[in-house]
């Protein structure tokens, strides 16, 4: 393993590598297979390719551009398809004032554009993944697709505006033949639909929208934003019937984001997104939630904040991002949680006790040298967005600004 960076803090992760992405230095999700690592990015229309089979020596092989002002930056990977969403690029369009913004209201009353952009699903063939190769287009009328979720088989999970909606709610998108994908049935929280004439409750806050749904088996669990989190039942996947729906805003801020399962231990690990800079909006909070009785999931525990310096003073946001997913393939644990946390960088949390999860380690990066997020006001400081574990211990780390770091968790696994 190489020495640290410079401005780099760390315990038991060493660096490995870093990759400026062929000069496209942002990143959002980040999925490695067979050899290979396919990063969304936020602000560059389209998503790239890195050979990491040398994880020392990363090598971006592969640009795929999607149209112009339109967002790539979630995808889904399964043996040689890869899925990614197409919505609009908000922050090339200059459509918010502030981070905060994108934040305060419903999609429908806030995103008011007249540039075209690309909306819904595309799917590529990736058997060589140094030249991916498009097999069709799902258009889904509306502002576009955020994330999705598909591990393999017939149904993927996506969240999806769809027209006549205040925000995204759940597609469940037939992929079984790839070249020829179909909406197969959707779901929403009452009040969504305004093309139907519902009216959303008081409790939905500033913006209720679906983040994305993640399964363990017949059980789904999504994370709403402001809306909270719901657990459903899936054995009829086009047709999800809900069990429950809890919602922790206010009093607290909000923002659920990540729903990871972890089912051997009946538990749900629920990261509330920070979405404010210093934290104006208050501290946000990964949830541990006892899922044993889906109709009645109580949250017992927090992961710890990270509490080596003031990180509400540095700059940018701080708090909660995105979770390892344990996807097959993946690194999959219910002992270790790996976490994105804006300006705290990676960290890795000890479950092995669900009700005193205890930090394991960490990796903050040092500021980026350069600032490409076309945020208003951006901040010179590190945003860990999104990582990827593998089996052997190497992390993917990927930032707003920063590009993609390579690294390894040092810990027992």
């Amino acid at each position: 393993m190489s020495t640290l960076p410079p401005g780099v803090t760390a315990k038991n992760v060493s660096f490995v590598s870093r990759c400026d992405q062929g000069g496209r230095l942002d990143g959002v999700q980040c999925i490695v297979h067979k050899g290979y690592a396919y990063i969304g990015h936020m602000f560059a229309d389209g998503w790239s390719v890195v050979d990491v089979r040398d994880a020392r020596h990363p090598k971006t092989v592969a640009f795929v551009a999607a149209p112009k002002s339109t967002r790539s930056h979630h995808l889904q990977v399964h043996d040689n398809i890869l899925l990614c969403v197409n919505g609009p690029n908000i922050w090339a369009m200059q459509q918010y004032a502030s981070q905060a913004s994108y934040y305060a209201q419903s999609l429908a009353d806030s995103l008011k554009t007249e540039q075209p952009f690309g909306a819904g699903i595309r799917a590529y063939d990736i058997s060589n993944p140094e030249a991916p190769r498009e097999i069709s287009y799902l258009h889904i009328p509306g502002f576009g697709a955020h994330r999705i979720w598909w591990v393999g088989g017939r149904y993927a999970y996506v969240s999806v505006h769809f027209e006549g909606f205040i925000d995204h709610a759940l597609a469940i998108v037939d992929v079984s033949d790839p070249a020829n994908m179909t909406v197969a049935g959707r779901w929403w929280l009452p009040g969504m639909n305004r093309a139907a004439g519902e009216v959303p409750p008081a409790s939905f806050g500033k913006r209720t929208a679906l983040h994305h749904l993640i399964n363990a088996g017949d059980i789904g669990y999504a994370a709403w934003r402001d809306g909270g989190f719901t657990v459903h039942d899936l054995s009829d996947p086009t047709n999800p019937k809900l069990l429950s729906h809890r919602n922790y805003a206010p009093p607290f801020g909000g923002g659920a984001h990540t729903p990871l399962p972890l089912p051997n231990k009946k538990m749900l690990v629920l990261a509330d997104e920070a979405t404010t800079v210093n934290c104006e909006g208050g501290l946000a909070y990964t949830w541990v939630i006892d899922v044993r009785n889906p109709e009645n999931p109580v949250s017992v525990a927090t992961l710890p904040t990270p509490p080596e310096e003031e990180f509400c003073k540095k700059g940018g946001k701080f708090g909660p991002h995105n979770l390892h997913e344990n996807r097959p393939g993946s690194y999959v644990s219910e002992d270790l949680v790996f976490a994105t946390y804006h300006n705290a960088g990676l960290r890795v949390y000890d479950m092995r006790n669900p009700f005193e999860p205890k930090e394991a380690g960490y990796f903050v990066p040092g500021p980026p040298e350069r600032i490409v997020d076309q945020r208003p006001n951006p901040a010179r400081v590190i945003q860990s967005c999104d990582v990827f574990v593998e089996p052997d211990g190497l992390m993917y780390l990927t930032d707003t600004n920063a590009g993609l770091y390579i690294l390894h968790y040092d810990g027992a696994m």
